[in-house]
């Protein structure tokens, strides 16, 4: 059953009147207990994903972490997509109070601004996921999140980015791509700006949710389409339409999961709750990059040994015009005020810290050529 948003504050009221009268008492009595046993707090979170994506999994290291740092308070109510609003409306229904939480990505409300897309999917100045999730806590960027979302969009919602996802790939084709004029007309699924860009280098895009991916791909409305990550794209069944399957690009380099919550929700907790809601998105990014590494490595080598999938690099040649796609699209958001001062902030944050990165990171992949030779075949 969903809570409305009026029932959902008076039951928080509630609680917290509850915990006031509890402390009343257990002053007046020595033998009182301190703290008066009473039901938790139950925040209804849905995700972006369907149940079987591995990224369920990551929310659910939030939802465990998040109950076992507030000792019980807090239990969290975990929902895929489509058990109260389809997979891109989550934050409406944050703002709304249909929901008090959601775990998503930005760019799935690309359709409400397209300064969206800049909090993890907008262009790549040279800096990693990592990068720009510093951007977001040190360079400035939650305060511009905070604005959009709040100042010109108008919604009464508070959110955090964590898990710095690894570059994601080009993703998946029936035949092999070696050069710009291979993917020029292709129908191709991904969302955000990479749409406006890879239509920019002749692709024609369609913007789907993950669940609708392959039963599109299936019927022919798309030719071709990436998601995130190898343990997400196989448990889609990607390895069951296509067999080529095209790892690193610019087109979306730099996401983070979006953890949203209703703004009246949030700020009605005691101040200890909402901090374990802030801090648990850290404690759950460490706990994210760890399984993912150990998830989408593994799900990589399955693919190829076991399901017949061909692991590409992207080629130089389309690298080179996705870089080029985004110096032609940069000038067309930069006419949007807001859109121009945080590419600002972004260039200056990349410009000094991937700097540092690059200047003082050795070559990993000539050690990785020299104990395990062979392999890359770069």
């Amino acid at each position: 059953m969903v809570v409305k948003k009026e029932e959902g504050a008076s039951r928080r009221s509630f609680l917290k009147k509850g915990a006031a009268v509890g402390t009343v008492a257990a002053a007046g009595t020595f033998a009182a207990p301190a703290v008066i046993g009473q039901a938790p707090l139950v925040v209804k979170m849905q995700t972006s994903w369907p149940a079987s994506d591995i990224w369920m999994d990551f929310a659910r290291q939030y939802t465990e972490r998040v109950e076992a740092m507030s000792g019980g308070r807090l239990k969290i109510d975990l929902l895929p997509a489509g058990a109260v609003v389809a997979a891109f409306q989550v934050i409406d229904a944050c703002n709304d109070g249909i929901i008090d939480a959601a775990h998503s990505v930005p760019v799935y409300w690309y359709g409400k601004s397209k300064a969206a897309s800049l909090f993890g999917t907008g262009p790549v100045f040279g800096g990693s996921a990592t990068t720009m999730l510093s951007w977001f806590y040190n360079g400035g960027g939650q305060e511009y999140y905070r604005e959009l979302t709040q100042d010109i969009l108008g919604m009464n919602v508070v959110g955090y980015l964590g898990f710095p996802m690894f570059a994601q790939p080009f993703g998946w084709f029936k035949e092999e791509i070696n050069t710009v004029k291979d993917i020029d007309g292709l129908k191709y699924r991904t969302v955000g700006l990479a749409a406006d860009l890879l239509q920019s280098m002749g692709m024609s895009v369609a913007q789907l949710p993950g669940g609708e991916i392959v039963p599109a791909m299936e019927r022919g409305v798309i030719d071709a389409f990436e998601f995130n990550n190898p343990s997400s794209d196989s448990r889609f069944g990607a390895q069951d339409v296509a067999k080529n399957y095209y790892l690193s690009s610019y087109h979306q380099a730099s996401e983070s999961f979006e953890f949203i919550f209703n703004r009246d929700f949030l700020e009605d907790l005691e101040p200890d709750l909402q901090a374990i809601l802030k801090y648990g998105v850290e404690a759950a990014s460490t706990a994210n990059t760890a399984s993912a590494m150990d998830n989408y490595s593994a799900d990589l080598q399955k693919l190829q040994n076991d399901s017949g999938v061909t692991v590409h690099r992207t080629p130089t040649e389309i690298l080179d015009a996705q870089i080029g796609a985004w110096d032609n699209l940069i000038p067309e958001l930069e006419k949007d005020p807001f859109m121009k001062k945080v590419l600002d902030s972004q260039r200056a944050w990349v410009e000094r810290v991937t700097y540092y990165e690059l200047m003082n990171s050795p070559d990993y992949g000539l050690a990785y050529e020299h104990y395990f030779p062979g392999k890359l075949k770069l």
